[in-house]
């Protein structure tokens, strides 16, 4: 494995492989699996773009799949140019007269800082090209949901099918290499406060070039913590790639949902508890009370029959 590159021969091509060509003086790199007998499956946007922003910029920065044009269609693959989603090309119309690279998985912390350029490489481990393999062709039938530069791109596509790991909040990038460096390049530039400690050259590129190290490798899917490892038939059952997140996202929206209402409903009940607490004693005053009143009333009977009977008694003595 060399540190400053990844490039192989075709000889050393092995099926179940994570491959990728630079593209467009370097810009950006497109990646695939591949599955033997030169054929390659691969994520692409759509509208004869392998990556794109779904902006005017797609005109001048990213290039078009495959290599050949719909009036000069390959003799393997046919017309591919109005294809989008998983497709399936030959390896000479992926590599688009580039080169080919291998992507490297279970690399030392080292070697993963020591490739500066995203999208190279990963902390995390490859599963067996059986199951690499079966991922990417039930894809090809099943499709990868939609297409996002930074959350769902060709080399998330080819990270998943390696890994079988999908990225399980919508508040981040996703397992893309790529997208993390150019993030990690721009809160390195823009948002480190570190870089108020020193005013020299040397100085900011160090701050600078330390904190791209950090976001580099705090991004990588071999450390996050916010994976799941997710079985490609689920996967397709949730429809897409936001349809799982969303899912997830929702069940935790639920059980919140359901312990607020778990809360009301217990507070509701003391409420009434309380309630028929409070009238119960009331009731049982006003008894009282009432029983009161009427232990009263017989008593000045009792003291109107007393006096009675003595007027009665003296009435004769009197007389």
């Amino acid at each position: 494995m060399g540190v400053l590159s990844n490039k192989i021969s075709r000889e050393e091509l092995k099926a179940g492989d994570h491959i990728y060509s630079w593209r467009t003086a370097y810009i950006y790199a497109h990646h695939g699996i591949y599955i033997g007998e030169e054929k390659v499956i691969h994520f692409t946007r759509g509208a004869g773009l392998e990556i794109g922003t779904g902006t005017v910029l797609d005109r001048y920065i990213f290039s078009s799949s495959p290599s050949h044009s719909s009036h000069n269609p390959c003799l393997r693959c046919g017309d591919q140019s109005r294809l989008d989603g998983v497709i399936s090309s030959c390896i000479d119309c992926f590599l688009a007269d580039g080169d080919l690279y291998l992507f490297h998985y279970s690399i030392s912390p080292a070697i993963f800082l020591a490739k500066a350029r995203g999208g190279t490489c990963t902390l995390a481990a490859a599963d067996p090209p059986a199951d690499v393999i079966h991922r990417a062709s039930f894809l090809l039938h099943n499709g990868f949901g939609v297409y996002h530069i930074f959350r769902n791109n060709c080399e998330d596509f080819a990270i998943y099918c390696k890994t079988g790991l999908l990225v399980n909040t919508s508040i981040s990038v996703g397992r893309s290499g790529q997208a993390a460096s150019f993030l990690a390049a721009a809160s390195a530039v823009v948002s480190s406060p570190l870089r108020f400690l020193t005013t020299s050259f040397g100085g900011l590129a160090a701050v600078g070039c330390a904190m791209y190290c950090v976001s580099r490798i705090v991004s990588d899917i071999g450390v996050r913590r916010d994976v799941t490892k997710v079985p490609v038939e689920t996967l397709v059952a949730g429809s897409s790639i936001g349809a799982y997140s969303a899912t997830e996202t929702g069940n935790e929206d639920s059980a919140t949902k359901m312990g607020n209402e778990g809360s009301a409903t217990k507070i509701g009940s003391a409420t009434m508890m309380g309630n028929e607490g409070s009238a119960t004693k009331m009731g049982n005053e006003g008894s009282a009370t009432e029983t009161g009143k009427q232990e009263t009333a017989a008593t000045e009977m009792d003291k109107e029959d007393s006096a009675t009977h003595l007027v009665n008694k003296l009435a004769p003595v009197v007389s």
